[in-house]
């Protein structure tokens, strides 16, 4: 069984979104770095890929959605909060090293779903946003329909 397939079969709770520091826009950005990582305020005024994807991972009741500035963090974000899946979003070279380190954890290490950025570089760089938002919800049809139920009507003009 492959990534796709035994991701489909975790449930948003048990699954991780890891996103690279370098999404953030370069001017203007209202984010602190933490040991946590990269935090977002709650009422941030930019519209921007990570913004975008951490809320929809929340919605959906991902166990968490963190940016990490490079792999270190990023595995020590897995080994604390031990996810059974994650999904990664980065540069090529950051996704394969992942996988690897991640590989490495142990007998029943997570599964990893990788998405490679758009656009690399190290800063402003870009993410096809469908793309990652299939892979969010992949396996969480159910889930997902029962969201959008509960979301008020659109009201057309």
């Amino acid at each position: 069984m492959d990534e796709k397939e035994r991701w489909k079969r975790i449930p948003a709770g048990e699954r991780l979104l890891l996103l690279p520091h370098c999404l953030r826009p370069s001017s203007g950005c209202p984010g602190q770095m933490t040991r946590q990582g990269l935090v977002c305020p709650p009422d941030c005024p930019l519209s921007c890929p990570i913004g975008v994807l951490r809320k929809e991972a929340e919605r959906l009741g991902y166990k968490g959605a963190f940016v990490a500035p490079g792999g270190a963090l990023a595995l020590g974000l897995v080994r604390e909060i031990q996810p059974r899946g994650i999904l990664a979003i980065a540069c090529t070279k950051e996704l394969l090293e992942g996988r690897q380190a991640v590989a490495e954890l142990g007998e029943n290490p997570p599964v990893v779903v990788a998405l490679a950025l758009s656009r690399d570089g190290c800063v402003d760089t870009e993410v096809d946003l469908e793309p990652a938002r299939k892979l969010l919800r992949l396996g969480l049809e159910t889930c997902t329909r029962h969201l959008k139920a509960q979301e008020p009507a659109q009201v057309e003009t």
